[in-house]
């Protein structure tokens, strides 16, 4: 496991130097993967340094998932103007399509601030994971066990006390997805810095 969470911040490492003169422009159905230059509470319990993914409609504009708006739609301008940037991920195998389609159809579902699965909520991820299918109508990212320890194998203080305050114990292995895992599934291929 170390191995290959070495491998990909090398990768991510060699993304963020990429020269400013090679960045790249994405296209409907990419998605955005925001790297983030300090540590939070999201990649304190992730493989990478990446905490949040949009997915590109094209014309300018994407679909994400952000805490206190839900499900909306958002200028690629907008996505240039955070702290940090984002890197392009390009998705193979997926029916771009109807992955779009079904992305569109989740605008203004409430965000899921406890990463919960089967509710009504969605996070950034989750948005991915429910939007994105074969041609054949399978789902292309299937759930992994959600993490909320760090390298160690403990529980973040900070997750511990998070789901205490809401009366919950830490949904630790529960289904679910996060932005670093999925911008290291087989199915995408990072491009580069967003242009």
């Amino acid at each position: 496991m170390r191995k290959r969470f070495s491998h990909y911040s090398l990768i991510f490492g060699l993304a963020a130097l990429l020269p400013a003169c090679q960045p790249t422009a994405p296209r409907e159905g990419d998605l955005l993967f925001h790297v983030t230059p300090t540590a939070n509470n999201i990649t304190a319990v992730t493989p990478a340094q990446i905490d949040h993914v949009a997915i590109c409609l094209g014309n300018d504009s994407v679909v994400e998932a952000i805490p206190g708006n839900g499900v909306v739609l958002s200028s690629i301008q907008s996505l240039r103007h955070q702290e940090g940037h984002y890197i392009i991920g390009r998705v193979s195998l997926a029916d771009s399509r109807s992955s779009i389609a079904n992305a569109r159809r989740y605008i203004g579902c409430r965000y899921d601030s406890l990463f919960l699965p089967n509710d009504t909520a969605i996070y950034c991820s989750e948005l991915v994971q429910l939007s994105y299918v074969t041609k054949k109508g399978d789902r292309l990212f299937e759930p992994i066990p959600m993490s909320f320890h760090d390298a160690s194998g403990r529980v973040t203080k900070f997750w511990q006390q998070f789901y205490a305050r809401r009366g919950m114990s830490v949904p630790e292995g529960w289904p679910g997805s996060n932005p670093a895992e999925m911008s290291q599934r087989k199915v995408v291929r990072i491009l580069g810095r967003l242009r």
